[in-house]
């Protein structure tokens, strides 16, 4: 039976490269997935774009093409990334411009695009935004960017065109992998309803990278990973029924076992029975996994319930601006100092009429995570130090600047003992979504070659 190996070479944006290096050296893999997008990300590329036509795609795309594309090449991988972000044309000519500095020929590279709606973005203009009540044209005067999820059709062709590296823009982070599964195996939803499940599954646990190795799930004591500090990412061996095994490179740091997959099967997917993606509704609630041997695991058990009718749009635009600041108190009494100083600063908010819309007040080490009545009992004791956390929500930049200069302050304006103070001020770019039909939407290709 055919097998194809899929390795994970990134869990997002700024994830190390190392692990993705030891894949592509020893994995003996026949693709290797970068997944490096998540919802605020592709807006923020589009604010660099905004500044430079150039810019806009993942800032570590250099730093990463220059350390795979010798392997790639050389091993005969081929590579899958949404590093494209807002601006996957400029990646892949910079991607072009890396292979060619690096002495590489014989790549073609495919530039997969079709999700950037923000010009017709009017059509939509009555659509209901999916976290709050408004409608989208509420926003109209602070949007930024409009990307769709897309699913894996613009991987499929790319790949059918012997494309060697694959760079997309927003697409739904399962489709880098569904993407050269549907291709190998000629997988189609009508006539493979089980395997499209598998390959959905398969891509959701490779998306997160090290979280399916045991990054995420160590818990000292309870939950002991080995060797996080040489953590190796995921690789599957996919078989054509659509069973696959989870496993990593041999004496790799991590661990794969039956609890790992388990956690990341239910992460961020809503409804285990109807998990929505462009490419299939996902259905994992007879997913089982059994050990085989150490860090190797296989899965079986998901299939799927079509596809939906509407894919979901992110969009981003311009918010608001948020000022904080932070300070230290220790030893005795340092709680109660921490909250005289809190004191001090929301009466100084009010003399100076600052525009707030928002305003949090953590004491860092008591209930910065926890705001319930968990952290009430806890904090009845005196710690030995507490770290005075307070941020503002502003519309202005001007205003969230005052914020964080009133909590600097309190160095030498009381109460005793501050020390450690930091500032910071951020204009802030939020995400919202909304559905449109998935007829509205097509996936474009174009190829550049080296």
């Amino acid at each position: 039976m055919k097998t194809i190996r899929i390795g994970s070479g990134a869990g997002y944006a700024g994830d190390r490269i190392e692990p993705a290096v030891e894949l592509m050296e020893k994995g003996s893999l026949d693709y290797i997935i970068f997944e490096c997008l998540a919802e605020r990300t592709v807006a923020l590329g589009q604010k660099d774009k905004q500044y430079n036509p150039e810019l806009g795609y993942n800032q570590r795309l250099k730093e990463r093409m220059i350390k795979i594309l010798p392997l790639a090449k050389k091993n005969h991988i081929k590579v899958i990334t949404n590093m494209g972000a807002a601006n996957p044309k400029a990646a892949a000519a910079e991607t072009c411009v890396i292979a060619r500095e690096l002495g590489i020929s014989g790549l073609k590279i495919a530039c997969v695009t079709g999700d950037d709606i923000s010009d017709r973005l009017e059509q939509y203009a009555e659509n209901e935004i999916l976290e709050n009540d408004k409608r989208l044209k509420e926003l109209q005067d602070s949007l930024i960017s409009a990307n769709v999820y897309m699913g894996a059709d613009g991987i499929v062709e790319a790949l059918a065109r012997n494309a060697d590296i694959v760079i997309t823009g927003r697409v739904s982070d399962p489709a880098l992998t569904i993407g050269p599964l549907v291709y190998e195996f000629g997988w189609s939803l009508e006539k493979c309803p089980d395997q499209m499940g598998q390959a959905v599954l398969a891509g959701h646990l490779l998306e997160c990278a090290g979280q399916v190795t045991g990054g995420y799930y160590a818990d000292p004591g309870y939950k002991d990973v080995p060797d996080l500090d040489r953590l190796g990412f995921p690789l599957l061996e996919v078989s054509e029924d659509g069973s696959f095994i989870v496993t990593k490179v041999e004496d790799s740091g991590g661990l794969v076992c039956v609890d790992t997959c388990k956690e990341q099967t239910i992460y961020e997917i809503h409804d285990p029975k109807a998990y929505m993606t462009p490419d299939a509704i996902a259905d994992f609630s007879m997913v089982h996994y059994e050990q085989l041997g150490k860090n190797c695991v296989k899965a079986a058990g998901a299939t799927t319930h079509g596809k939906p009718d509407s894919l979901k749009v992110t969009i981003g635009y311009q918010d608001c601006f948020i000022g904080e600041g932070m300070i230290s108190y220790g030893g005795r009494n340092c709680l109660e100092r921490a909250r005289l100083a809190a004191k001090i600063v929301e009466s100084r908010f009010q003399q100076m009429k600052l525009e707030i819309e928002e305003l949090r007040i953590d004491y860092i080490g008591c209930n910065s995570l926890y705001l319930s009545e968990i952290s009430d009992k806890l904090t009845q004791t005196d710690p030995i130090e507490v770290r005075l956390h307070v941020s503002a929500r502003t519309p202005d930049e001007e205003t969230a600047r005052a914020v964080a200069d009133e909590v600097e302050t309190l160095y030498t304006n009381g109460p005793a003992g501050g020390g450690g103070a930091r500032k910071y001020v951020e204009e802030v770019f939020s995400v919202c979504s909304i559905f449109i039909p998935r007829e509205d939407v097509r996936a474009e290709i174009s190829y550049m070659e080296v």
